[in-house]
């Protein structure tokens, strides 16, 4: 893999049992996070096989610039504002991103 790009990608799923109110908490944090120093994008999505399931994926420049994000105000104030509105914690996944010109 070529070593001068890295690319970070975070998924996280919320399973809500308050939709309107997880939709609101999710969008600022969206609108907050893609301000961050690393942050490539952010989207929000809804799952259309499962009621009431939002994805968040993060692209970051580096794992560095990711971890940084996770220790953040921001983070953490979107995770005490879930308190209440999930089903169970999100689940979260840390990805690397492969370029098809490295495999080629």
């Amino acid at each position: 893999m070529a070593d001068d790009i890295e690319t970070t990608i975070v998924t996280m799923v919320f399973d809500a049992t308050d939709a309107d109110r997880l939709l609101e908490v999710l969008a600022k944090y969206v609108v907050l996070t893609r301000g961050h120093p690393g942050c490539r994008n952010v989207d929000l999505t809804r799952s259309f096989t499962k009621a009431d399931r939002y994805v968040l994926i993060q692209k970051w420049d580096s794992p560095d610039a990711q971890a940084a994000h996770f220790d953040s105000t921001d983070m953490i104030e979107m995770a005490q504002a879930c308190n209440g509105i999930l089903v169970s914690p999100p689940a979260i996944d840390l990805l690397e991103g492969i370029s098809v010109h490295d495999l080629a």
